[in-house]
Order: C-alpha cells, then structure tokens, then sequence
C-alpha cells in the first residue's frame, strides 16, 4: 500500500515539474485576463475600422457587408441547391425546405475530393471541376432539367455589392488557383455551369461559411446573430446594424458581416503577443505575413505550432534527452489531429506516447506529460484569442441594441471545435468571463455551413417573392412624373377657383387673405407676446426684438392641451389658453404689462382684417364646439375678460404658416412662401393684390393662406388615392375632409403605414402573418418612425426641382418655429399702424 502511495506522490510531483518546466519555456503563451481584455479591446477598434468608408480600406480585420439582411422565419420552403468550396473536400447538396410551422428540413449529399492539382492550378480549371461535380449530383440524383436556386458557401474573403455577387480579395488556407483573385467568383461559376447544357441553376446568393452556420443555426433558434467557424481556418460573423456600415448605403435594418478576423494583427497590432514559433511559422507558410490571427488559433496551424515547440525544446535539452527524429524535424508531421488527441481526458497520455513513437521518438514518462502540457498551452492560446474576438462582436451587439444584458446564440463550427475534447468548454469558459453582461448560448451547427448556403438562399427566394408582392402594393404610391404634373395642374386650377369672387364658395383650395400685407424691414423693435396653438402643445413667448441688427431674443413655455379641452367647449378651450398666459406671465413677472399680442391660429380661418379671424372648421384632431364660425379673437378676449386679471393688445391673428414665412422672411428677404409639413401640411405665399378678388384694392401683395389641406375635398385627386387613404380618411373624426392633408402630414403618414402593415400580414408577406395587438391600434405607428427611416426633405427639393425647373428655389428652415412669426407679424402691423397715423 505504502508503495502505491509513493508511485502516486512520485507520478504527482513529475508532473507538476513537468508542467512548471513548460510554464517557464512557453510564459509568452499564457495570457492573463488583462491581456485578453486588451486584445478585446484592440478588436473592438479594429471592427470599428473596418466599417468606416475612409478607414476600411487600412483595415486588417475588413469587415465585409454580406448583404445577408434577414435569418429564416420559418416560412421557407422549397427545394434548393447548395455548394461548399473552401476546405480540404467539396461538398453538393440538395436541401428541401417544408414550411408548416414545422422548421423541418431534409437533405441529400455528396462529397468530392479537391486535388492540389485543381486547388493551385488554373482559376478556370477550379470553376470547371466544381460545375462537372454539380452536373454529376444533378444527374445521380435526377435533377437534371429541373431549375433550382442555389446557394454557394465559398470561404473566402470576398469584397460583395450585392448577395449574388463576390469578388475574391484573397486565397487563404491552401488554395492557390490563379486567375481568380480580383474577379466575381460567381461569373466564373455561371460561365463553367453554363458549358453543361442539360443543368439549369439560379445561383441567388454567395456566402461565406461561418454565415452558413449562423444561418444553419438560426434556423434553429431565432435568437442566432452571431457565426463562429474555428477550424482548418477562424472567422466570424454577425448581424450588424446597417446606420454603422459606411460602405452601405441606407440606414434601416441589419445586415450580416463578415469579419475576416482571420487577419487581425497583419498591421503589426498583436505583435507584443506572437512568440517566436508564431514568427517561424509564418515565415514557411504560403502567405508569409498574412492572417497572423487565424495562424496563432486555427487547425491548419496548431499541430504545427506544437512541432515547432518541440523540436525547440529538444533542441534546448529539454525533452526527449536532446534526442530528435528526422519526422520532428518534418514540417506538417504533427496535426492538429494529434493535439486533440493527446489532449483527451482519460487516454491522452497514452495517446502522447503513441504518437510521438510513431514520430520515431522514445520519450519518457516525463516527456509525455511536457508534450500534452505543450498541447494545452497552445490550444488554450487558441481559444483565449477566440474568446478575445468574440466578447468584442457580444459587447458590440449589447451596445448596437442599448441594452444592459444581452441575450444571443452564438452558432459554431469547424472541425477543431468539433474534435478537440477540451476546446468548446475553454472557449465558453473565458468569453462568459469577458462578457459577464451577455448570456450567450452556444449551438452547434450539426449541417455545417453548406445548410446555411441553402438556407440564406431559401430566405432569398423567399424575400425575392414577397418584394414582388409588396412592390405591388407599393406602386401604388410611386407617383409617374406624368400624375406629378397631373396634381400640379388640379392644384394650379384651385388656386384660381379659391381667388376669384365667382368660384371661390366651390373652391377645395379655400385661398384665405391673411391681411399681412408687409414683411419685416429690419426696422422692426419692441417686446412682444406670441402665442401658439395648432397642436396638442400650445405656446406662450415672449419676444424681444431689436432694431437694425435682426436681433431677436424669445422665452417660452409650453402647456400641454389634453383631449378632453381639445374635444370640449370653446370656452372651456379658451379659458384653458387664459390659463396658460396667466401662467406665463406671472413665471416672466409681468403680470400687469401692457403687451402687443400675435396669435398664430393653425386652423382654417376667413379674415376681415389682420386682428378678426371666423374659424371656418377644425381640423387635426381639434373639436370644441361653439368655435366654428366664431371669432376665435373675439373668444381670446371674451376669456381674458372673464379671468380678469391682466388686459393685452391683440394685434393680429396669424396661421402657422404664415408665421414660418415671416420668421424666414425676417432672415431672408427673398422669402416669399411658407410651407409646414408637419402634424398637418399647408402652404402660404405672397400674391399680388390684384389677383385677390375677395379683398378691394389693386396694389402691393398681401399673403395668401392657402388651406391647400382640403385640396380634393371634391374628388379631382381620386385617381392616386389608395385603398389606405380611404381607410385613413373613414376612420378620422373629419371623415371627407382635409384629403391631401392625410396624404401628406404627419398626423397621418404613420396611420396609412400601419394600415400597409396589417394588409400586407394579413397577405403573410410580413411578421409572419401574425397581427399583434398592438399593431391592431388605431396611431400606434407615429410619422417619427418614418422620419428615422426616409429624409422627407430630400425627397421634396428634388421633386420640386424636377416640377419646376424655371424656378431657382432655395428652402430654408425655419428654426424658431411660427411663434416668432406671429411677434414678427404684429412688430411690422405695429409699424404700419404707426406709420398710417403719421
């Protein structure tokens, strides 16, 4: 019994001697979690290169769009065709996607070798090879004369334009073929495919294959953005936010891409960690200086790694008694194979010896135990670079979404995370350390990534199909440059009819005299109060102006206007507005002073001078009642009477537009229209009096409120209103009116997009063909979604430059808003009264 004990002691302090004695010769290769935060760190910036226009192209880690936009939603289906090139054998497929909820997917497929011959010859030779293996698949399995898309898995860095499309950056791992670099690995295909004429394929998407197992993953569970493929060769992909890829145009939704983190460390970042076997081994590989990350991780490369080590250690005296082989001293005898093996948990001692006597070796007890110690420390560096890079792409993700704990899967591949004992539980070890805010699942990808080629052309197809679908939905709202100048000259013909004294009762286009007859000169000056009211936030401001140098200085206050006062009385709506004053002033202290008042009213209003304003009908969700065809300055003073308390001059009653113009105006005297689309959309301009039959008097101009919201009141816009105008009308409290108003303002934009929404569900072209709930409220999507989304100003400039080509339009924002215009409109009504008493 004492002897077993003292065997046991003896083999325990052997090995912990052994394991200290490579310790000491490999410290370079044990990284501390400072270090690997470090190396996280230094990725994270990489990433961020790689994305931006000006630093991509300096970038090592090149970050490439994928132009994969969506995973699967579990409504593919049909049967789809997929190759994978890029490894040590070559792989067809035939995958068939069934739909019914089930996710149930069934696949065929055959395997062809790669010869050196094929891999490094000719380019065209390479494309040829794979076509006549394709055309040997079809046939065998009866496939010829049947058109299939296919998918194309090619493991390369390839630079993409479109998800069709791929021109090969470089070779990596052992392929060579020449001709190839700088071209579109897809044409190459096509033109090799088209040679057999009895095969008729679509090649709809080319991927990579760690995109092919975060696809294939997906699949499986939604929650998959991010592929992980640790095998001959590294890399990894994952879904990133398209506003962050520069090299992209459009800003919504996601994108796929794909790292290339293979190459990480080419600019010299990772050379305070890379040893001296990292060095050398580089220097006898293919591509001396390039993928530096892939070399210190990947299959193709450990076995050659630990060769390297030992001969050193052999060398040095260290194993082996000094002895070496001439296979230690073979580039390429010890395989990553053999590392993963002398690694297993139970036999891999024995394993050691085996292998190393099969390398013409006799090593000792001790050395079996240095040798397996030398094949963790490089295998642990493996997966703790991994760990490094991945934790970066989580914290990434976690930050893209704004969130403070992260929830993800995380799809891996490749055969050295498959074979290696040791290795998955490494890597998920050390990224839940480095990342302890993400909870992360790992998930195998049991098709590999030729699955994910079907399945990212399944989505395409799928996709294809539906943006057919709601392309015809969407044409509706695609306006010909013919219908543009169709409502450009129904619009013209109702500003006509709204001036004339004869048509102006029929007309939609109510043409409103404002009596603003002056605009601001510069010699404006005084303090003045603004109020504002138009929406369910009113205003009160008090304005400062002053003379000559276009000085204006404003303070205000907004109060809220609850529905229940907007769907009141009008007294109860102007008692309400009272309130707020009285509020205002007494927060400005100037409860008693005597102030000139503008009062923008955004509301339709027939005037008989600039200070009387008759509400001629409410819009925009307002519905007080006693309002219509009243006064509305009448009721301003009837309220501020009956609060009693303070007394002020009100000047002018002015519509928000009108405001705009002036503030504008007052910047610009070349202003001479106003525009506001917003909550609701209307336009003013200056006309010449003349052309004003409503108003006596020939000279000058005076501004026009046009009210064009109610252009088409009499049906002349019928022919480009859409099923989801009318539903949007039908359902608003003014069923009937305001009709080019809800066609373009933003109280309705985002209700005619929810009612697309639900229409295009109810088509199962979207979500699934599930209706949430919410989805299902009446103003749940809001206009500001679709300005995150489109620039409505761009879209306008251009459009009125194409309709109006003899007219040289600059448009200027207004950033002050029409409260400052209506302070501006009773400075220059003040100036006029002033100057017709003198």
């Amino acid at each position: 019994m004492f002897a077993v004990h003292l065997m046991a002691f003896y083999f325990t302090k052997l090995k912990e001697d052994q394991i200290k004695k490579v310790d000491r010769f490999l410290y370079h290769m044990r990284l501390s979690d400072e270090t690997l935060l470090d190396i996280m760190a230094r990725f994270q910036a990489e990433m961020q290169k790689g994305l931006g226009k000006d630093t991509s192209p300096t970038a090592s880690v090149k970050m490439l769009p994928t132009f994969v936009r969506a995973i699967p939603d579990g409504s593919e289906n049909g049967e789809f065709l997929s190759l994978d090139l890029g490894g040590s054998k070559f792989r067809v497929l035939k995958v068939q996607v069934s739909e019914e909820g089930k996710r149930n997917v069934q696949m065929e497929s055959q395997f062809y070798p790669t010869p050196n011959e094929i891999i490094r010859g000719n380019g065209l030779e390479l494309f040829e090879y794979v076509a006549d293996c394709l055309a040997d698949f079809m046939n065998t399995k009866g496939l010829k004369h049947k058109k299939l898309p296919l998918g194309l898995t090619f493991s390369f860095p390839c630079r993409q334009t479109k998800l069709e499309e791929g021109v090969l950056l470089s070779w990596t791992k052992k392929f060579k073929a020449r001709g190839v670099q700088d071209t579109d690995v897809v044409s190459c295909l096509t033109k090799a495919i088209k040679k057999h004429k009895d095969i008729h394929v679509d090649i709809l998407a080319l991927v990579n294959d760690t995109v092919g197992t975060m696809m294939t993953c997906a699949y499986d569970d939604p929650y998959c953005e991010v592929g992980v493929i640790i095998g001959t060769g590294t890399n990894a992909c994952y879904m990133e936010d398209m506003s962050n890829i520069d090299l992209v145009e459009g800003d919504e939704g996601r994108m796929c891409i794909n790292t290339e983190w293979g190459a990480f460390g080419d600019d010299g970042a990772l050379e305070d960690i890379r040893t001296e076997f990292d060095r050398e081994l580089d220097l006898g590989s293919l591509n001396p200086g390039k993928q530096l990350f892939e070399k210190m991780i990947s299959g193709l490369y450990l076995g050659e790694l630990v060769r390297l080590i030992l001969l050193k250690m052999a060398k040095s005296g260290l194993l082996f008694g000094g002895e070496k082989s001439s296979a230690l001293h073979t580039k390429g005898k010890i395989e990553t194979r053999h590392v993963a093996a002398m690694e297993k948990y139970k036999e891999g001692l024995a394993n050691t010896r085996e292998i190393l006597m099969d390398l013409g070796l006799e090593p000792s007890e001790a050395d079996c135990i240095a040798v397996q110690h030398v094949c963790t420390i490089v295998s642990f560096r493996s997966a703790n670079l991994c760990a490094a890079a991945l934790a970066a792409i989580l914290t990434r993700l976690r930050e893209n979404k704004k969130l403070v704990r992260l929830r993800t899967t995380v799809g891996m591949d490749g055969t050295l995370y498959k074979i290696h004992p040791q290795y998955p539980k490494r890597l998920h070890k050390v990224v839940r350390k480095l990342v302890p805010n993400c909870d992360v699942r790992f998930l195998l990808s049991e098709s590999g990534s030729t699955k994910g080629a079907a399945m990212v052309t399944a989505v395409a197809s799928r996709v294809q199909a539906q943006r057919k679908l709601i392309d015809t939905v969407l044409a509706l709202f695609r306006l010909t440059q013919e219908q543009l100048v169709g409502v450009q000259d129904k619009m013209r013909a109702e500003l006509e009819y709204g001036l004339k004294r004869d048509t102006h009762p029929l007309a939609t286009v109510k043409m409103l005299p404002t009596y603003v007859c002056g605009m601001p000169d510069g010699t404006e000056k005084g303090k003045f109060l603004a109020l504002d009211l138009g929406g369910t936030n009113f205003r009160v401001l008090l304005v400062k102006i002053r003379s000559g140098r276009r000085s204006v200085r404003m303070y205000n206050k907004i109060f809220a206007i609850p529905l229940e006062i907007m769907q009141g009385t009008g007294e109860e709506l102007f008692d309400h507005i009272v309130q707020c004053i009285a509020d205002f002033l007494d927060y400005m202290g100037l409860k008693g002073a005597q102030l000139p008042l503008g009062f923008t009213f955004s509301f339709p209003c027939r005037q008989a001078s600039i200070d009387k304003g008759t509400l001629i009908g409410w819009t925009k969700g307002f519905k007080a009642t006693d309002c219509e065809g009243e006064d509305v300055v009448d009721m301003l003073r009837e309220a501020i009477k009956r609060r009693n308390e303070f007394d002020l001059d009100i000047v002018a009653v002015v519509n928000d537009t009108v405001g705009t113009m002036m503030t504008c105006g007052y910047e610009d005297p070349n202003c001479e229209i106003g525009l506001i689309a917003g909550t609701g959309s209307n336009l003013c301009y200056m006309e010449e009096m003349r052309n004003i039959e409503q108003v006596e008097g020939d000279e000058g101009k005076m501004c026009i409120n046009t009210e064009w919201g109610g252009f088409g009141d009499n049906g002349c816009i019928d022919d480009i209103r859409t099923q989801y105008d009318k539903e949007v009308d039908e359902g608003s409290l003014n069923p009937g009116k305001q009709r080019y108003e809800k066609m373009t303002s933003g109280m309705y934009l985002g209700e005619i997009v929810r009612q697309i929404l639900i229409d295009l569900t109810k088509q199962g072209l979207l979500f699934r063909g599930q209706i949430s709930e919410r989805l299902r409220t009446r103003g749940i999507f809001e206009t500001k979604f679709l300005s995150q989304i489109e620039s409505f100003s761009r879209l306008l400039q251009e459009t009125v430059k194409e309709l109006a080509p003899r007219c040289d339009v600059t448009f200027m924002l207004s950033e002050d808003g029409s409260g400052k215009g209506a302070a501006l409109i009773t400075a220059v009504a003040k100036r006029l009264q002033q100057a017709g008493k003198n």
